[in-house]
């Protein structure tokens, strides 16, 4: 194989492994129940005029399987943090306690459980697509390179390789996707 096909399934490898990445990311924001420092990730609080996330200016951990505690390096922020939170699309309601702030996250429904699995579908199923258009753009670069004077060969065995990449990205995809709707449905 000529190191032109190598570069371009190498290119097409880590474009699907950065989907992959993406999938994993949103998935550990949707909350299946339990307390995890994670569910935060995505909040930010007004820190000496600068947006920082909460993991930046403070310490968050789970004491037990249903409560986030939040200590803050500086009690000025309980405020900021309160505030930040409350706005976010979490939909949680921080309680504090001049030096902590404590989040109780509540039981799933069985109607919001259905809606996360919906969620956590609809986030596996746009990865499926990155990964697909990664393979599509990558056969693109592999015509132009046999155009380009690449042996028809060669180039069918780069094409026979991506597609084994593409099974395998959306193999990993399908197996996580399995693994976060059995967390989310368990009670």
């Amino acid at each position: 194989m000529t190191e032109d096909l190598q570069t371009a399934l190498d290119q097409a490898q880590q474009a699907m492994d950065k989907a992959y990445t993406r999938v994993q990311t949103e998935f550990s924001r949707i909350r299946a129940g339990r307390a995890m420092p994670s569910m935060l990730d995505g909040i930010v609080v007004e820190y000496y005029g600068n947006a920082t996330p909460i993991h930046q200016v403070a310490s968050v951990s789970t004491p037990d399987a249903r409560t986030l505690a939040i200590k803050p390096w500086e009690k000025s922020l309980i405020a900021e943090i309160e505030k930040a939170i409350m706005s976010s699309k979490l939909a949680l309601t921080p309680q504090n306690d001049g030096e902590t702030v404590r989040i109780n996250i509540p039981s799933l429904t069985e109607e919001r459980r259905k809606a996360l699995v919906k969620q956590v579908k609809n986030e596996a199923e746009k990865g499926r697509v990155v990964v697909r258009n990664v393979r599509k753009d990558a056969k693109e670069a592999l015509k132009q390179l046999q155009k380009a004077g690449t042996s028809e060969d060669a180039v069918k065995q780069a094409e026979d390789k991506l597609q084994q990449l593409t099974d395998q990205q959306i193999g990993h995809i399908d197996a996580l996707l399995a693994q976060k709707e059995q967390e989310v449905m368990e009670v």
